[in-house]
């Protein structure tokens, strides 16, 4: 079945997994009907499942890395974007220093000879 074309992905935190893994156990609902009751496809509560026996609650914990750290920290923080920005500076310089100049943008790049150009 799956979801609507362009609706989003949900995430589930580790607190959501598990209470969804309690009604199982506590109230021992099958896992078809907790499956029709969050809408969730059965492969989905399985795997929960097999980490939770494994690794306990730690184990329902997202490998992502984007549940539960806010929205807007995929921002880069200010000293990385700086040392990015002094590094695209030192490649122009290397570049500038053998000769040769950038002229283009993305497929359409094309390095030219500093030669060949006429500095007037």
């Amino acid at each position: 079945m799956g979801r609507p074309l362009g609706g989003k992905n949900r995430k589930f935190t580790k607190n959501d997994k598990y209470k969804i893994l309690l009604e199982h156990y506590k109230k021992h609902l099958s896992w078809k009907e907790i499956c029709r009751k969050y809408d969730l496809s059965t492969s989905l509560i399985y795997s929960w499942d097999i980490k939770f026996r494994e690794k306990g609650k730690k184990g329902l914990e997202s490998n992502t890395g984007r549940i539960g750290k806010g929205k807007g920290n995929c921002k880069k923080n200010e000293i990385e974007q700086l040392k990015e920005e002094l590094l695209k500076k030192e490649i122009e310089i290397m570049r500038l220093k053998k000769g040769y100049m950038v002229k283009g943008v993305g497929a359409k790049k094309e390095y030219v000879s500093i030669s060949d150009l006429n500095i007037k």
